[in-house]
C-alpha cells in the first residue's frame, strides 16, 4: 500500500506495532504453558529448537521481504527474555 502523507505512513505504522504486541502477548500465554510440560532447565533452554526456530524465521524474512539479520537478533533477544520467563513458570511449577 502506497501512503499520500507521513501521518497515513504513522497509522499504518501504529495499526502494525499493536498487531505484533497482541502476538507477542499471544506468544507469552504459550509459552508459560508449555513450561508445564518441561522436565527440567535444559528443556527450557532448548539450544536446537532455539537455533530451529531462527532457521524458520529467517526464511520467512526471506520470503516476505524483511531484512533476514534484523530478524535474527529480534528474535534471540525476544527468545531470551522468553526463556528467563519460562524458567521463571518452570521453577515456580517445580515448587507446587
Amino acid at each position: 500500500m502506497e501512503c499520500k502523507s507521513l501521518e497515513e505512513v504513522r497509522a499504518n505504522i501504529d495499526r502494525i506495532d499493536d498487531n505484533i504486541i497482541k502476538l507477542i502477548g499471544e506468544r507469552t500465554d504459550y509459552v508459560r504453558q508449555a513450561a508445564k510440560f518441561k522436565t527440567n532447565t535444559d528443556g527450557v533452554k532448548a539450544p536446537d529448537r532455539v537455533e530451529a526456530v531462527i532457521r524458520k524465521v529467517r526464511g520467512s524474512a526471506e520470503k516476505y521481504g524483511a531484512d533476514a539479520d534484523m530478524v535474527e537478533s529480534l528474535y534471540r533477544e525476544m527468545i531470551s527474555r522468553f526463556v528467563d520467563m519460562e524458567t521463571r513458570e518452570f521453577e515456580k511449577g517445580k515448587a507446587l
